[in-house]
């Protein structure tokens, strides 16, 4: 109920091992490639293990859509049985018929008919078991039986072997050490990484239609701490949190948010180490004497009132303190706290970044709707001030006050020294080490697509659409694009290179999602953060 308060078209944290949501890690493609070349070998088994809910039957199931056609696969997610029954469910799976209360000989020699007629159809068959640690060692031994069936070159039954770490300990019983040495390939997926987990909620939510990041940096670190890096997790906790979110009305899915379904989600918090504790009496102190300094001195560090223009405040490097000065930060500090309260709506931070491109949003649909409707596009990106400067657009800023409460600002132009902050109807210039002690890492810009970045682009796509992704990632790296007469492997690593530096899935396509990226750093059109001009 809350895909249309997202931008969403699907469920993107459905915890079904739905392919389409494969996010290939560098240890999920891996995995993906272990099973391929496995199956591609002579051999009887591959195995894959894991933890649970780190992604193996999705990966099982994504390596079922890329078979050739010429394979029949049997699927069997329920491995708790007899042999008998083990092998009259592969029956099931391959179509093969048999008569009542069927015997062992009988089923073997029904499967092994097929294989071989298979065999010279020139078709291949494939078993996938899942959660096979639960397999019975006798179980094991007649799987292992079926693939003697071969001929001088390969097996005729090829079994992949999924599971949970015990799976591993299975295999290394005495009386399956002939099965393990058929195993030709073997792979154990490991749970994701802090950074993985972040490329890997803004993959799913681009697989369900969001292109800009709806989780900010705290609530990717709360989601690895809570969730161990185990990608089921991770789906349940994302679910929660964005309930919680659309209860609320908010974006983007802060910590706290994140916090509370791991509470809802995990029964309670895991507990935290409490390594501070010793220092707990050194703190104290510390914030004794520490206290009044900073509360005397916090606003000298970066505020100091100075008219600029009608509603224009700078807020610049303090001088020392004097009567007069004292009055102009408690002005200050007033002046700045009445547009802070003014400014938690985002909307407002919008209004004023379409004034920039001189246009309006629309009443009753989403800014980005409005933006869609103008002609041009919404981006959302988690970054540093730095990385954003670095685009030279306006953007709609998320900041935090003093008691960790958010705050909308619009960020019209930059220098060396200072920022020029539009909040509410009041511009501030402030330094980037006030800007930086309230930037939350969000934020979100408008830009103006290119025509040639409408659909991914591919090694099949036009010359002239390869030639302007060469020009892009030319722009982006500040070098000299080179002349293009295809898409040649140089242009493929210069795309991943590019992805992997802006946090995007590596691929060999230029999704929608890197060509926007590379849109953006075109800079053809519009406002501009430096310089204060427009192109």
């Amino acid at each position: 109920m809350y895909k249309a308060f997202y931008g969403l078209s699907d469920n993107p944290f459905s915890i079904a091992p739905n392919p389409s949501y494969l996010f290939l890690s560098d240890r999920h493609r891996e995995a993906l490639a272990h099973l391929k070349y496995g199956l591609g070998e002579t051999g009887g088994f591959v195995l894959l293990t894991g933890e649970v809910g780190t992604g193996k039957t999705t990966v099982s199931r994504c390596l079922l859509r890329q078979l050739p056609e010429n394979t029949d696969t049997a699927f069997i997610l329920n491995p708790s049985l007899t042999e008998a029954e083990l092998l009259a469910t592969l029956c099931d799976e391959l179509g093969i018929h048999y008569g009542e209360a069927p015997t062992l000989k009988q089923l073997t020699d029904l499967i092994s008919r097929y294989l071989l007629d298979n065999h010279q159809a020139g078709r291949n068959t494939v078993m996938i078991i899942d959660e096979a640690q639960h397999l019975r060692p006798e179980v094991l031994e007649q799987l292992r039986l079926l693939t003697n069936l071969e001929t001088d070159t390969k097996k005729l039954l090829q079994v992949i072997l999924i599971g949970q770490p015990e799976l591993q300990q299975l295999l290394k019983r005495q009386e399956l050490r002939q099965l393990a040495q058929r195993i030709t390939a073997r792979y154990h997926l490991l749970p994701l990484t802090e950074q993985e987990v972040g490329l890997y909620v803004q993959h799913r939510l681009q697989v369900a239609g969001r292109m800009e990041p709806l989780f900010n940096k705290g609530a990717i670190r709360a989601l690895h701490r809570f969730s161990g890096g185990i990608p089921r997790i991770i789906n349940l906790l994302c679910e929660r949190a964005l309930m919680a979110g659309y209860g609320q009305s908010r974006t983007p899915i802060d910590r706290k948010m994140v916090n509370a379904a791991a509470a809802e989600v995990l029964g309670e918090l895991p507990r935290q180490r409490r390594w501070w504790l010793p220092l707990s009496a050194l703190g104290a102190l510390v914030l004794a004497f520490g206290g009044g300094y900073y509360w005397q001195n916090y606003y000298h560090q970066g505020i100091n009132l100075a008219q600029a223009s009608e509603n224009t405040v700078a807020l610049a490097p303090a001088q020392p303190a004097t009567h007069v000065a004292d009055k102009q930060v408690t002005l200050t500090e007033r002046v700045l706290t009445s547009a802070i309260d003014k400014s938690r709506d985002i909307d407002t931070a919008y209004a004023a970044l379409f004034g920039l491109w001189s246009k309006a949003p629309y009443a009753g649909v989403s800014a980005c709707q409005s933006a869609s409707q103008l002609g041009l596009a919404c981006f959302q990106q988690q970054g540093t001030l730095s990385s954003l400067q670095k685009l030279n657009y306006p953007a709609v800023v998320y900041l935090t006050d003093d008691a960790g409460k958010a705050f909308y600002g619009t960020l019209v132009s930059s220098n060396a020294q200072q920022l020029l902050l539009q909040l509410g109807e009041q511009q501030f210039w402030v330094t980037d080490d006030w800007f930086n002690q309230h930037f939350s890492g969000m934020y979100e810009l408008l830009w103006q697509p290119a025509a040639q970045a409408q659909q991914a682009i591919t090694p099949s796509s036009s010359l002239d659409k390869v030639q302007w992704l060469e020009n892009a990632l030319a722009t982006a790296s500040q070098r000299s694009p080179r002349v293009m007469s295809y898409f040649d492997t140089e242009l493929e690593q210069e795309l991943k290179d590019f992805q992997r530096a802006h946090g995007l899935p590596v691929e060999s396509d230029a999704s929608l999602a890197t060509l926007a990226q590379l849109s953006i750093y075109q800079h053809n059109h519009g406002p501009v953060l430096q310089n204060g001009g427009a192109r």
